[in-house]
């Protein structure tokens, strides 16, 4: 085969999103939803697709956060944000945005803080009933900085293909640590005292009047209001490149770094917790290894109900209800502990479960 004809073979996979590792973006497609497809009644923050999370505060309305499958072609997913209890006048600092969160060590090949710093170009789709100017912002958390852009939905229930290009930040650089330093937020409405600046098209000090200036959509303002977000890729240069689709399952793994379900009772009410030990006569203890190492050490989340788990050993069950403790915690594992109506012999081991559709065991370790 010809040089030429690897070089032209090349260009059609970078076309075709063969071309790996340039999207700083993880789930950009809104595959994962691994705490479920949908949140009703949020009024202040919320997850539904892994690493994206509603913002809201204040008395701005009230949300329906959804995976959805309305999608452009290409994706078979997009965050949908539904407005469900409308606010047409938002009061103060009152706000409502998507964001997503970037650890700096993950950022530090952009050289910002250098006079190398390099440009970065966000390309997304989005889809809303009505028209109207969101504002997008890139906010250097380590430094307090922002620049942004306004984007223009130009055509109702249709979808838009989005790009933004800023400069590299040569003032500012990212902490190289495994805390948020990047910030990117779509401002979707806001009270007055957020947009009472000018959107700052130039890294600067940030100014919580310039968070939401260029803000026109107002999507709090009708129960008949939505917005759907997917294809987000964030990448070096000032040029969009295709969307890199992943494997759903490499997409799961780099979603749980930030949180982990471990047992969902929503999709298996009986599903298996570990093999657990009886510490002594009223102690349960059961180790959970995660599947990938998180962030940092998380902290765990569970269901308090009657019933809401079962340990099986020695020919029979016991129910309880909830977990003492959670602790020899790392980023690779933790061991959990129930001193809650537990009762048997010391040293007998069994299998732990689930007892119900609304139980779950999960691990948090988010920015």
């Amino acid at each position: 085969m010809s040089r030429a004809r690897d070089f032209a073979d090349l260009a059609g996979s970078a076309d075709a999103g063969g071309i790996t590792g340039r999207n700083f973006i993880i789930n950009g497609a809104m595959q994962v939803a691994q705490r479920g497809t949908s949140e009703t009644g949020v009024t202040a923050s919320a997850f539904v697709c892994d690493r994206f999370q509603l913002a809201a505060s204040g008395t701005i309305g009230t949300y329906t956060l959804a995976q959805s499958t309305t999608a452009p072609d290409g994706f078979a997913y997009s965050l949908k944000v539904d407005t469900t209890t409308a606010d047409a006048s938002p009061a103060g600092s009152d706000q409502l945005y998507i964001r997503y969160k970037i650890e700096g060590q993950d950022l530090q090949q952009l050289k910002f803080g250098t006079a190398s710093a390099e440009s970065i170009t966000l390309s997304f789709w989005c889809r809303s009933n009505k028209t109207g100017d969101i504002q997008v912002n890139f906010r250097n958390m380590d430094a307090s900085r922002i620049i942004a852009a306004v984007v223009s939905i130009n055509a109702a229930n249709t979808w838009e293909y989005k790009t933004v290009t800023v400069a590299g930040d040569t003032s500012s650089g990212f902490d190289n640590d495994n805390g948020e330093s990047l910030r990117i937020e779509w401002f979707l409405d806001v009270g007055p005292d957020l947009s009472s600046g000018a959107v700052p098209t130039s890294w600067e000090a940030l100014s919580g009047g310039d968070l939401g200036a260029g803000v026109t959509l107002a999507l709090a303002d009708n129960t008949a209001n939505e917005f759907l977000l997917t294809g987000v890729k964030l990448e070096v240069g000032e040029q969009a490149t295709s969307f890199e689709h992943r494997s759903f399952g490499d997409e799961l793994a780099r979603c749980q770094r930030y949180f982990y379900m471990h047992a969902d009772g929503a999709e298996d009410s009986g599903a298996n917790i570990g093999t657990g030990t009886m510490y002594n006569s009223v102690a349960l203890m059961c180790c959970v290894d995660f599947p990938v190492t998180m962030r940092t050490i998380p902290t765990v989340e569970y269901i308090n109900s009657s019933g809401a788990y079962r340990f099986w050993r020695n020919g029979a069950a016991d129910d309880f209800d909830t977990w003492t403790y959670f602790f020899s915690e790392t980023s690779k594992s933790g061991a959990l502990q129930s001193e809650q109506g537990i009762s048997g012999t010391a040293g007998h081991g069994g299998r732990v479960q689930l007892g119900g559709s609304g139980a779950y065991i999960r691990f948090n370790a988010e920015l």
